[in-house]
């Protein structure tokens, strides 16, 4: 919980607030201390602060904003740049999440009531979407939690003004555990993938350090954000480190987008409470981000007859190698055939390996692709000898054609039998393919050891800063 500081989170609780906890409407408990209480003097701040904000361009679609929740005077300036990526979007609900600065609970409060009161008007709340919310979680309103909370009550002008048809679900957060972080984020993706919606995570970064420290703490700890660390996030949530209070909000918020497809993170702004006046050498640190999704991929698939043909090719190029030295000449007019694909190709003789060599990335023509791996299984691989024309006969072929890689953020996403690894830290680089966990029985904490060590890595570099990525392959044989 943060220190009671004007700048961070106020100083005084409005006693009108706790009335509100049998209404339908929670009134402002924040107004004339976090922002304007006047109504006119409210909006025109906040229309100040989106007209002067000059966010970057993002690609894809805004599946989630993190923003700051400190008074306006020190915060708002970094809100408005996500804030204006949204104005005027076709959102119909905003799901604010935010951590619980007064009270200590398990879990998450959903509020259910009719709405929310700012002196702008009330925004309405959508309680089909909370309380499907809360069904699919198992986490319900609990109004002590929700009645002097400022985490989400300051989010809600800004969406009133950029968003005016939008209706809110507000959510704060609990102690910030694993299980019921991501309990919460399964519940987001159940719920709002068939909604116009948006996710707002709200968060201020490190509390009361120099303006120095914390400059060097936030820049750490956005670099966790932008890559999606979330085992680390997790981590330091959990050793109560000084450097996200909502943390948990950020982490749910990843989670929520990264079930929509390839996820990726823009910072938009980072500043910090000396913009608004505050004392520079006990600072706390604010920054804006978007979270976007680009649209999964296509599905690549092979008709039975290109894996044959590909088989043929295989088996075609190996033997002519082998028996005359020479490399297999082909051409196709099969696009599948003749689109850049990574592949592998793995040989065995009597059900043991022989070799195994492929292309990570699309560098070739599925088709030469496959004639080049075959021959360098054959001859190149350092574990064997190359392959004498007397083994020609007694050879298997298996051919692994991979769909691009992509960054995993969250280790937690890798399905044995489904996914291959990459692991990489620095100039070394091991891979798995999808079918080497399930051949040898391995779950996938001993999946992703295994390819750190086939990387030259210590077994738990995937935990410690090593990149992890992801593929999957149509494998036959």
């Amino acid at each position: 919980m943060k220190t009671r500081t004007i700048f961070a989170i106020g100083v005084i609780a409005i006693t009108a607030a706790a009335a509100g906890l049998a209404q339908d409407v929670r009134p402002p408990a924040w107004a004339g201390q976090f922002y304007d209480a006047d109504k006119a003097a409210l909006a025109a701040r906040i229309d100040g602060f989106l007209a002067a904000a000059r966010p970057a361009a993002v690609t894809g679609k805004i599946q989630a904003l993190i923003v700051p929740h400190a008074g306006y005077v020190y915060s708002g300036k970094t809100a408005a740049y996500a804030y204006r990526l949204v104005q005027g979007a076709d959102i119909k609900t905003v799901v604010i999440l935010g951590p619980s600065h007064r009270v200590g609970f398990a879990g998450c409060s959903i509020y259910t009531g009719k709405g929310f009161e700012t002196p702008l008007g009330v925004a309405e709340v959508d309680i089909p979407a909370a309380r499907a919310i809360a069904k699919a979680s198992g986490f319900q309103d609990v109004p002590k939690a929700q009645v002097e909370e400022h985490s989400a009550e300051v989010q809600v002008p800004f969406i009133q003004r950029v968003l005016p048809g939008a209706k809110i679900v507000p959510i704060v957060m609990g102690y910030p555990v694993e299980a019921d972080i991501r309990r919460l984020a399964g519940a987001l993706v159940k719920v709002l993938q068939d909604r116009k919606a948006l996710v707002v995570a709200s968060t201020d970064m490190s509390h009361f350090l120099s303006r120095k420290e914390a400059g060097e703490a936030d820049k750490a700890t956005i670099e966790l954000v932008k890559g999606q660390k979330v085992p680390a996030l997790l981590r330091k949530l959990e050793r109560n480190e000084n450097m996200l209070c909502g943390g948990a909000a950020v982490v749910a918020a990843l989670l929520y987008a990264q079930k929509a497809g390839p996820a990726s993170v823009t910072v938009l702004r980072y500043a910090d409470s000396t913009e608004g006046g505050g004392p520079a050498d006990s600072v706390v640190g604010y920054f804006s981000a978007a979270v976007t999704t680009s649209a999964p991929q296509a599905e690549f698939a092979l008709s039975g007859d290109a894996k044959k043909e590909l088989l043929r090719l295989a088996r075609q190029a190996v033997e002519l190698f082998v028996r005359e030295g020479k490399t297999l000449s082909y051409q196709s007019k099969d696009p599948v055939l003749s689109a850049p694909k990574g592949a592998f190709v793995t040989l065995k003789k009597d059900g043991d390996l022989r070799g195994c060599i492929g292309f990570i990335e699309p560098l070739y023509p599925l088709a030469q692709a496959v004639i080049q791996c075959a021959i360098y299984a054959a001859t190149e691989d350092p574990r064997f000898g190359p392959v004498a024309a007397s083994e020609l006969k007694s050879l298997e072929y298996e051919i692994s054609v991979l769909t691009p890689l992509t960054k995993v953020g969250d280790p937690g996403r890798i399905r044995v039998g489904k996914h291959g690894l990459v692991i990489s830290s620095g100039n070394r680089r091991g891979l798995l393919l999808p079918q080497v966990p399930v051949e040898n029985g391995w779950d996938r904490l001993e999946f992703l050891a295994q390819a750190c060590v086939k990387a030259g890595l210590p077994p738990d570099a995937w935990r410690k800063g090593a990149e992890i990525f992801a593929f999957e392959a149509i494998v036959f044989k």
